[in-house]
């Protein structure tokens, strides 16, 4: 087990019962990542499970592993948990790129084909590539599941023509709604596992065009494959395109704003979910600034009641899902909203709604009714109380610099 503990925050500006009980979140949440949903393997791969629900989503266990980065250069424990964590998702993509969770003993859980799945390894062994330095984790076995992400995509931005994938829960008998070529990827379901209702969707693409550049400095820096390099940034270049010119709508009372899906014949939904990616979290992986006039306005749509999945109640308003029942808030999506704003007031106030979600447990939930925290969704569910950690641990300036250059 890692020889740290959780490094101790101060949490400025708070009320001494509100610090009290994020303190304790945050120590509860630092400790349990490690020590309860990640195990080393007889193989050397690490398992990371999203807490109740002993499998491996792709997204999640990236997500899960975010706040340990720093700590690879000095705790061996750490350095080979994140590396089995790495190894392991590169054997998941090889067995299947379009499945999206897996089992312990590497057998297909869901096949829901989410984007973001495969972007989430590759944004990981990135991260912690530029934070420590270690190049043992790019063995040809990543470099295929790199490859095979990379190609799926390609065809994926080609679907109508190209794509064999099909799912009994979209629309059309599995295929999904009919879309005119972008340049966008094509999704199957939202990063809440939710199917899509049009099927470019825009923070999954948003998120792939800032991957994709991170894979590009990959493929030339440590794989030497220049070819690999190219068509990477290529598909960067196209997606970001695509999402500019196709995405962007004339909201009244808003302006220009990002939809959350599109399908290129002119049909867009506006809303947002607290999954991530989301619209609101896109400074935090690196899209965008958060000062940007597009950004800006669209937050604001997303943080409002025109937003169908944003709800206000007596102890929290925030951004929920249609995941999860009317009325749910979810910490992740409120987690977000304190990482990605410039303003410290609001900061303040969604860390007390943070604080006001602690039943007693001292865990952060997937949802909770923003009227009555005790009613909830997930007992145990890893990734927004990982989020939490890293977002206290940003608040001390402790994070790698790379994940603070992605949020500028």
């Amino acid at each position: 087990m890692p020889a740290t503990a959780a490094p101790t925050v101060e949490i400025p500006n708070a009320p001494t019962t509100v610090a009290v009980t994020l303190q304790r979140i945050y120590q509860r949440a630092y400790d349990e990542a490690y020590s309860r949903h990640a195990r080393i393997e007889p193989d050397g791969t690490t398992f990371v499970s999203t807490g109740d629900i002993d499998e491996e989503w792709l997204r999640d266990s990236s997500a899960v592993m975010m706040p340990y980065i720093g700590l690879a250069s000095t705790d061996s424990y750490v350095r080979n948990m994140l590396r089995g964590a790495i190894s392991r998702q590169a054997k998941y993509i090889l067995i299947d790129p379009y499945a999206n969770a897996f089992t312990s003993d590497y057998q297909i859980a869901e096949r829901k084909f989410e984007m973001d799945s495969l972007l989430y390894p590759i944004r990981l062994a990135y991260v912690y590539w530029k934070a420590t330095g270690d190049r043992s984790i790019f063995t040809p076995e990543l470099q295929r599941a790199m490859m095979t992400a990379l190609r799926t995509l390609r065809v994926e931005q080609h679907h109508a023509t190209r794509s064999h994938y099909r799912n009994p829960e979209l629309a059309d008998n599995g295929v999904g709604t009919r879309v005119a070529y972008t340049g966008l990827v094509w999704t199957a379901f939202r990063p809440s596992d939710d199917a899509a209702r049009y099927q470019y969707n825009i923070p999954d693409n948003m998120f792939a065009a800032v991957v994709l550049r991170q894979l590009t400095v990959i493929e030339r820096k440590v794989y030497h494959d220049n070819g690999l390099a190219q068509e990477a940034w290529g598909l960067s270049v196209q997606i970001r395109q695509g999402i500019e010119h196709y995405a962007l709508v004339n909201e009244p009372g808003f302006g220009r704003i990002y939809a959350y899906e599109i399908d290129g014949f002119g049909h867009a939904t506006l809303m947002d979910d607290a999954n991530i990616p989301s619209l609101l979290s896109a400074p935090y992986f690196g899209y965008v600034s958060p000062r940007d006039s597009v950004y800006k306005a669209t937050r604001s749509f997303v943080l409002s009641p025109r937003n169908p999945y944003y709800f206000a109640g007596k102890y929290a308003s925030g951004i929920g899902s249609p995941h999860t029942p009317h009325g749910y808030v979810w910490p992740l999506g409120l987690v977000v909203e304190a990482i990605t704003s410039t303003d410290q007031s609001e900061i303040d106030r969604v860390m007390g709604y943070i604080a006001a979600s602690d039943t007693g447990d001292h865990r952060l939930h997937e949802s909770f009714n923003a009227d009555w925290p005790e009613s909830y969704t997930r007992d145990d569910f890893a990734w927004p109380n990982a989020l939490f950690a890293q977002l206290m641990l940003a608040r001390q300036g402790r994070l790698p610099a790379v994940l603070e250059s992605l949020a500028r």
